[in-house]
């Protein structure tokens, strides 16, 4: 029954983006509108039947929601679905060393080892690291701690799908991650990306539950195929992560 819901609104919301405000499905409800540089916006968003703790995030680009990511109380992957066509990610069971955004808070450092399954049969493995470099800012009035990071996924031969490195910031209060800046592997040089946040925009304020993008949607688009993995920012325009 799950599956079908989220199903259903993957199918409605591009009508739901052009007429200008997102609705999540039914049983959830929206907290957070985050305004990007990189033309996309974020709507973040809850859900009465997921564990306590669990966020999901939907991204929409000039064209429409383009991905849906599902995150735990550590910010652990759950699952994530990229749109047109639609395929399903998911965190496989007993990863050899968890995301923790517990780890983080406590000790500045969290690394992590686990694997990810598509419903199209692909598997990769994903390691890394999350730690935080003692610099605080100030964005739209939210307090943010920047992390460094560094992330590569290989298949189950080894051979390397994407890496990236970077920074991105995190909210104590909020419990996830969001975008700054980073660099991605083409396979022949590291290219460089900005998914900073612009607007924090909640519940009542102007621009709150917004599909349309409206920071750098001028700008030349790079034509880097960028992933739909990493977490604080992920497809084109700019990789969007689960865990942001």
């Amino acid at each position: 029954m799950r599956n079908a819901m989220i199903l259903a609104f993957v199918m409605v919301a591009p009508a739901a983006a052009h007429a200008g405000s997102f609705t999540p499905p039914q049983g959830c409800t929206t907290h957070l509108t985050v305004q990007s540089r990189g033309c996309y916006v974020a709507n973040y968003y809850t859900c009465e039947a997921d564990p306590k703790g669990d966020q999901w995030r939907a991204d929409f680009d000039q064209e429409g929601l383009f991905f849906l990511s599902h995150i735990d109380a550590e910010t652990q992957w759950v699952e994530s679905i990229e749109v047109n066509p639609t395929v399903k990610q998911t965190l496989d069971p007993n990863p050899k060393d968890p995301a923790s955004f517990s780890t983080l808070l406590a000790t500045g450092r969290d690394d992590f080892d686990f694997s990810l399954s598509k419903d199209n049969g692909e598997h990769s493995n994903v390691t890394g690291y999350d730690q935080l470099t003692g610099r605080t800012v100030t964005i739209d009035g939210v307090t943010l701690e920047e992390t460094q990071y560094e992330y590569a996924e290989v298949d189950d031969a080894g051979t390397l799908i994407r890496k990236s490195r970077g920074h991105e910031y995190i909210s104590r209060e909020w419990r996830r991650f969001f975008s700054g800046t980073s660099d991605w592997w083409d396979g022949t040089d590291w290219q460089p990306l900005n998914g900073e946040p612009v607007q924090f925009i909640q519940s009542g304020e102007k621009g709150f539950a917004a599909t349309q993008p409206i920071f750098d949607c001028d700008a030349q688009m790079s034509a880097l195929e960028v992933p739909l993995l990493h977490r604080a920012s992920i497809s084109v325009p700019l990789p969007a992560s689960p865990k942001e």
